[in-house]
């Protein structure tokens, strides 16, 4: 059997701190170590011991990938892989979450015809919320965005292909790639259907392979390490 495990990094915003949207050109170091050393703790009660690990160029993927090693006692060193990292959420890069809501909801308005300034705050940002609500339900990248979905599929299918026989791979990346992952399955749309594929800080997605690659089969998605480890 082949087997990948993906997992989303550590936190990157205090208890109290506003959150951004931490994209590709934001380089955040983790604010924890416990959500890493969760993952670590989860795979080991798992009896899962990686024999390679990949992890996005950045402070927080490199940063949780070598927390969940140093938790197992992996002998396996961390690899720096840039084909997972974060999306380019362009304008929006760093941007409190309203600030993203409001930009999208007065463009929605102008491709709508309608003048912004005659309909309530509220009203406009609930036009983009709803931008981001379809981002998070059935990952339509919101306008501006620098995302290409086809070229982020392509690097999971890659990766998968380079998964020998036997072998137990831990990849270490963001929400707006992981939630990607899952068209391997062949059915994402299928997937988007059953799953939120927002993926939180810390939790950990297990795909398997029984047939040599050539089918993926997701037997957990999401699963929050922290919580159950």
């Amino acid at each position: 059997m082949k087997t990948l495990i993906i997992a989303r990094h550590g936190n990157t915003f205090r208890p109290g701190e506003v959150p951004t949207r931490v994209g590709a050109h934001t380089d955040l170091a983790l604010v924890e170590e416990e959500r890493g050393r969760a993952i670590g703790r989860y795979l080991k009660s798992k009896c899962l011991m990686p024999n390679r690990i990949l992890a996005a160029p950045l402070l927080r993927t490199m940063g949780t990938a070598a927390l969940a090693a140093e938790e197992l006692a992996c002998p396996a060193s961390v690899i720096s892989d840039a084909r997972f990292l974060e999306v380019d959420y362009g304008p929006d890069e760093n941007k409190c979450e309203d600030d993203v809501e409001i930009r999208l909801g007065q463009l929605a308005c102008q491709q709508e015809g309608i003048d912004a300034m005659n309909i309530s705050p509220e009203e406009v940002q609930a036009k983009g919320k709803a931008i981001i609500d379809l981002w998070n339900s059935q990952a339509i990248v919101p306008p501006n965005w620098q995302v290409d979905v086809n070229q982020i599929c392509a690097n999971w299918a890659e990766l998968c292909s380079e998964i020998h026989e036997d072998e137990c791979l831990l990849c270490v990346s963001s929400n707006g790639t992981i939630r990607f992952a899952p068209s391997i399955t062949g059915d994402y749309e299928g997937f988007c259907t059953q799953h939120d594929i927002k993926v939180a800080t810390g939790a950990v997605c297990i795909f398997t392979s029984e047939d040599g690659g050539q089918s993926w089969i997701c037997s957990e998605w999401g699963s929050k390490a922290h919580k159950l480890a």
